[in-house]
């Protein structure tokens, strides 16, 4: 059995926006210290950790001495660079582990390694050039989606195809980058399982969150979602098999369409977020262990705590100056209200959310 870190230890993050924040205050109250490795002069995470480290994440030097004061690293962004990853790990565990990051950040790779364990995912092939996107076209059939193979995220890096004469300015549109072409599912709605495992193997999943974007950002997360039992512990079942058979440690957040006209395949894959998640936000305040209580415990090799809901909520992104309404959400009843005290309240710039509690669909 792997050693389990106790309280008093120190816990390396990369990446300093906040998920990392959230990740430092829910470590600091288990009794752990924080430090926080990341390129930026200031940001969301230094502000609340013990420790911060400013580098390159290219640089082995720096990269070495972040390593060698803490006891366990893990990270806050799925586009951490492999080589990153690949040097910290010589050091000290890293969790999530290399191949599990390596599965998340390439589409290509994430897709075939669900199609590989029997898991349903939309249709889709790998385009390397404007031929194989032609070709693809003609066997998949449009609409469908053009998405760059890695770093791609809310939206960014692809667009949507209606028809073949679209081929060409779609293939512009994203760089002309590797990419992987994906048949568009009729889904009724989208939904998302955080679910988190220990070095020792055990697992623990929370119940599907129903998700609404607006302009490719995540809006809102509605717990309970609007399915019945049986796909609730469907989609549950899943994560926990996708967890397993990539040997992860930490939360991990698996993103499903959910086709109501479909009952031998009511569930598709999307894609999976190897860290915390912005769709298990509403864990923080419904839940007795919050997604980044259970992150810190997962990497730390501690019991994974309770998973069980306690109240229904909704989670709401607060996006650019949404920020500027902060006085009145701290009067609505039964909302509490999470900010990443960012400078900027740039469009499209998650700026925090609220969480309302005892809430219930129309």
């Amino acid at each position: 059995m792997t050693k389990r870190i106790a309280p008093g230890g120190r816990i390396g993050i990369l990446g300093g926006g906040q998920l990392g924040r959230m990740l430092a205050l829910a470590a600091a109250e288990m009794g752990f210290s924080t430090h926080i490795y990341c390129p930026e002069e200031t940001s969301p995470a230094a502000e609340v950790a013990t420790h911060t480290a400013r580098g390159a994440y290219e640089d082995e030097t720096e990269l070495a001495k972040f390593a060698a004061q803490v006891d366990v690293i893990t990270y806050e962004f799925e586009n951490v660079p492999a080589h990153t990853a690949e040097f910290l790990s010589t050091l000290k565990p890293v969790r999530p582990g290399v191949a599990a990051l390596a599965t998340a950040q390439d589409r290509l790779v994430e897709k075939d390694f669900m199609r590989s364990n029997g898991i349903a995912t939309a249709p889709y092939a790998q385009i390397d050039s404007l031929e194989d996107l032609t070709q693809a076209l003609h066997e998949i059939g449009t609409p469908a989606i053009l998405k760059t193979r890695r770093f791609g995220y809310d939206g960014k890096g692809q667009t949507k195809i209606d028809a073949l004469v679209d081929a060409e300015n779609a293939w512009q549109i994203i760089g002309k980058q590797p990419a992987i072409l994906e048949g568009f599912v009729p889904f009724a709605r989208e939904i998302s399982v955080l679910v988190a495992r220990n070095t020792n193997g055990d697992l623990a999943a929370f119940e599907p969150g129903e998700n609404i974007h607006r302009n490719h950002i995540l809006h809102t997360t509605t717990v309970p979602a609007a399915i019945d039992a049986s796909l609730v512990a469907y989609a549950m079942k899943i994560a926990e098999q996708i967890a397993a058979k990539l040997d992860y440690v930490g939360i991990m957040g698996v993103e499903f369409f959910h086709v109501a006209t479909n009952e031998t395949t009511p569930l598709v894959v999307n894609e999976i977020a190897p860290r915390v998640h912005n769709s298990g936000h509403w864990t923080q305040d419904a839940c007795q262990t919050s997604q980044f209580e259970q992150h810190i415990r997962a990497i730390c090799n501690w019991p994974l705590g309770p998973t069980k809901r306690l109240s229904d909520v909704i989670m709401t992104n607060l996006i650019g100056n949404d920020i500027d309404e902060w006085a009145a959400l701290l009067s609505e009843e039964n909302t509490t209200l999470h900010m990443y005290n960012k400078a900027d309240a740039r469009p499209g710039r998650k700026m925090g959310h609220i969480n309302q509690l005892n809430t219930r669909k129309s």
